[in-house]
């Protein structure tokens, strides 16, 4: 963790993490459209550098304990942290799922989604991609003040195991803001220890990971980084990153650039 205690924003700092969190969800949203076969992973990662750069920020994730790309790009079996390469070409169908993380002004936005390449998922794949953004839906709603980070857990982990999928439990959500990644955690399972309680000014990322198959997960031997299930089946992912307030929580990654004409 970049910091020990959970930070509380003023409504200054929050302004301003709304600015870096706005342009991740506009590089984000301009990725999923660009997804179609035919592309590479490579090609995807180098339009989210141009994106970036358009606006006004600049990647959390290139450079970060040495990551070498803009953006994570995972594919079907991938959970998280694709690395883009120019041999990995997206196919019909393939579950693409990609994390955008982007830092302005010293503050950072970070948000996922998982689409269909080609727009026409098979059946699985489409209750896949439905059951893990309802959970996600699920955790925010829960995500009140004075609930418990737990509570998020559990909201998460009901929709997810009610549709006979599971829950990554190696990788879970965070604090973000000043940092790419703060305290607390928030997984995506009930945990027995006591979690922290949510109070006004917390900012949080709640990013369910969901498998077809079993939890359990492998990293790449060869690059380190990209996380697959352990048993090979399809997963998805989205995340969003939400202000905790005195009302309803606020998602701060949503996408308010106008369609062009």
């Amino acid at each position: 963790m970049a910091v020990e205690r959970i930070q509380l924003y003023s409504e200054r700092e929050v302004a301003k993490v709304r600015v870096a969190a706005q342009a991740a969800a506009e590089v984000l949203s301009r990725l999923c459209d660009a997804v179609q076969p035919g592309l590479s992973t490579l090609d995807l990662d180098n339009l989210a550098g141009e994106f970036i750069r358009e606006v006004g920020g600049r990647s959390g994730s290139l450079n970060y304990h040495g990551f070498p790309r803009q953006v994570c790009i995972s594919l079907n079996d991938e959970v998280v942290h694709g690395i883009g390469r120019a041999d990995r070409i997206i196919q019909f169908g393939d579950l693409v799922k990609i994390d955008v993380v982007v830092e302005v002004d010293g503050y950072y936005g970070d948000n996922a989604r998982t689409v269909c390449a080609g727009g026409s998922p098979d059946q699985l794949s489409a209750q896949l991609m439905s059951v893990t953004e309802e959970s996600l839906k699920a955790g925010i709603a829960a995500a009140v003040d004075g609930a418990t980070v737990n509570d998020v857990s559990i909201a998460v982990q009901r929709v997810v195991e009610s549709a006979g999928f599971s829950c990554v439990r190696d990788m879970v959500g965070h604090g973000c803001g000043k940092h790419m990644h703060e305290p607390p955690e928030v997984p995506n399972f009930r945990m027995r220890a006591k979690s922290p309680r949510l109070v006004p000014g917390m900012i949080i990322c709640i990013e369910p990971m969901v498998n077809v198959g079993d939890w359990r997960i492998e990293i790449d031997a060869a690059d380190r980084w990209t996380c697959r299930t352990l048993d090979h089946s399809l997963s998805a992912h989205f995340e969003n990153q939400i202000l905790i307030t005195k009302k309803n929580p606020e998602i701060l990654t949503v996408c308010q650039k106008k369609p062009i004409a």
